[in-house]
């Protein structure tokens, strides 16, 4: 397997995994089982393209976060939102497909109910505090998005507030993306009979226990609702500053392989470049040898 044939095949990830636009039907449009792009023939070979890919982010995530040390005032930074129903696999994105990268580069935060000090704040304080600095990429688990998903279907706000969250969302997006940070969005597309076997390898598993949350249950029984809440998300939210990729997630190694495939297109198009020493190189080349 040549770099060459995986740089050919991942050059359109990005076109094949977009949200197109228009109303979004999650179950109707998008295929949780598929594997579009996949240059491999499946689950035996796909360690051999994830590593691949993974040393390519590698190289230039350290260069993104070089760029932050060096010249901070220039630096991009990429904000990747993971989301998805349970057992949809975000941890697993972020352990297995993202978990080659520097840490010091990395930001991750994952988003749980919100305390009482952040429902003090409109719900887009505590996210803002969570973006990357300049040089940084941040993955959120789960984001602002449970403000329009959980919060829409266990009616926790006036239909009036979560209505005027899809513009709040999209304004939020534009400002962070004209502050120079790249957003891509994965939902992290599972079908429900998937899901249903996840969990039950939950409770078939004493390693898995911890994993498991009965709420789960309650959330996987209103499997229509959250469909429906996708949907619209994807409907209403999909910018071209901030668009939506649909991950078909029901195959753990193409959920893995296409993140980390789509980050590694994302930094590529940023032509990162390694710094130039601030310093007098031959001099301290000198010094060196001096010692």
């Amino acid at each position: 397997m040549g770099h060459h044939a995986t740089h050919q095949q991942q050059t359109s990830l990005h076109d094949l995994l977009r949200c197109q636009g228009g109303d979004v039907n999650v179950e109707r449009d998008y295929d949780p089982d598929g594997t579009p792009g996949y240059p491999g023939e499946g689950r035996k070979d796909a360690e051999e393209y994830t590593l691949a890919v993974s040393e390519e982010l590698s190289d230039l995530q350290e260069r993104l976060y070089a760029s932050g040390l060096t010249d901070a005032e220039h630096a991009l930074s990429v904000l990747v939102v993971l989301q998805g129903l349970d057992t949809a696999g975000k941890g697993g994105v972020i352990r297995h497909a993202l978990g080659t990268m520097d840490p010091q580069g990395i930001h991750v935060h994952a988003f749980k109910a919100p305390t009482q000090e952040e429902k003090q704040h409109d719900f887009l304080w505590r996210v803002e505090r969570e973006l990357p600095r300049p040089g940084q990429i941040a993955i959120f688990d789960r984001s602002h998005y449970e403000d329009v998903l959980i919060q829409r279907v266990e009616q926790m706000a006036a239909p009036e507030e979560i209505e005027r969250r899809y513009d709040a969302i999209n304004q939020f997006e534009a400002a962070t993306a004209a502050r120079g940070t790249r957003i891509i969005k994965c939902f992290l597309h599972v079908s429900r009979a998937e899901q249903k076997s996840r969990l039950m390898a939950r409770l078939e598993n004493k390693e898995k226990f911890y994993k498991f949350n009965p709420d789960d249950v309650d959330t996987a029984q209103r499997w229509d609702q959250y469909m429906e809440a996708y949907s619209l998300a994807l409907t209403r939210c999909n910018t071209p500053v901030a668009p939506w990729y649909v991950i078909p997630s029901d195959h753990k190694w193409y959920r893995n392989w296409a993140v980390a495939t789509l980050l590694t297109e994302e930094l590529r198009s940023l032509s990162l470049t390694w710094p130039e020493p601030d310093f007098d190189l031959a001099a301290q080349k000198a010094r060196v040898q001096a010692l």
